[in-house]
């Protein structure tokens, strides 16, 4: 039997994540008061239960301690074999999250939001150390999040401790706060003023072929492309779980959206790390 423990920061997809696994044929329990729990898990542990994969979600509460869970949960580690999945975001868009759903978070104190965000993240950075798996879906669509969670526990692939997400933006937008690394690509010809690639984004071939029509631009993305293969074996070494690299130009539509592009087909399939693209700023 397969028992996974899906626990993380609230707002950060553990709910999302529930729903995908039990798409995915497993047994599902949510919020389970601590005292079951033990209980629970020795009901799933006898024989010709029926039961193969059993995902059983736990957050943090305001009626329920979890340090009782944390000690709980090390515990019966010494008796029975499960993985733990971790979800989390990047404070600011878990923020935005609770914001958009007017929820109340659970650790929160006269409504403020970020406190109780900072309280959890402290609360739970003892589970998050001994997580098998840690996601952060801070930059993941939703269908990427399902592609995680289905190589793991549907196509039983190895886990990408790391995911590298390749971000196109405009300055004039302001840069992503997320970026772990930010790169100009300023230094490269405008299609903005040629009329006919004006209306155009980095996404049509006219101005990537544009862009790439200059030994400048090929010459970057070798280097850039060399750096980063450099740097992705070495963060992942150093237990980095998520890396943002983010391409500016002026507007975020020509320049940085045709060298994301090109970034991310060289570095896809390549590695042990996911992978993921998006262009912050184009339209339409």
């Amino acid at each position: 039997m397969r028992f996974v423990i899906v626990t993380g920061m609230s707002g950060g997809g553990k709910s999302t994540a529930m729903k995908m696994l039990e798409d995915a044929g497993f047994y599902c329990a949510d919020n389970m008061p601590v005292p079951l729990i033990e209980k629970f898990m020795e009901l799933l542990a006898m024989p010709d239960n029926g039961i193969q994969k059993v995902a059983l979600g736990l957050d943090v509460r305001a009626d329920q301690s979890f340090e009782d869970i944390t000690r709980l949960i090390t515990r019966l580690r010494q008796t029975y074999t499960f993985e733990i999945l971790f979800l989390e975001a990047s404070d600011n868009v878990l923020l935005k999250r609770y914001k958009e759903t007017r929820r109340i978070h659970p650790l929160s104190v006269d409504g403020d939001l970020m406190s109780g965000i900072r309280r959890e993240r402290a609360l739970l950075e003892s589970i998050r150390a001994v997580a098998e798996y840690v996601i952060d879906t801070t930059n993941l669509l939703t269908r990427e999040l399902k592609t995680e969670l289905d190589r793991i526990f549907v196509s039983n692939q190895a886990y990408n401790s790391l995911m590298v997400n390749v971000m196109s933006f405009g300055f004039k937008h302001g840069i992503p706060q997320d970026a772990d690394l930010v790169f100009d690509v300023r230094f490269l010809p405008n299609p903005f003023y040629i009329d006919d690639l004006k209306l155009k984004t980095g996404l049509d071939k006219e101005v990537q072929d544009y862009v790439m029509g200059y030994p400048e631009a090929h010459v970057f993305i070798d280097k850039l492309t060399d750096m980063i293969e450099f740097l992705i074996p070495n963060y992942i070494k150093e237990g980095k779980y998520q890396l943002v690299i983010a391409i500016g130009c002026t507007g975020g539509q020509h320049r940085s959206v045709t060298l994301a592009g090109e970034l991310y087909n060289r570095l896809k399939d390549k590695g042990d790390y996911g992978l993921t693209l998006r262009h912050r700023d184009t339209h339409g």
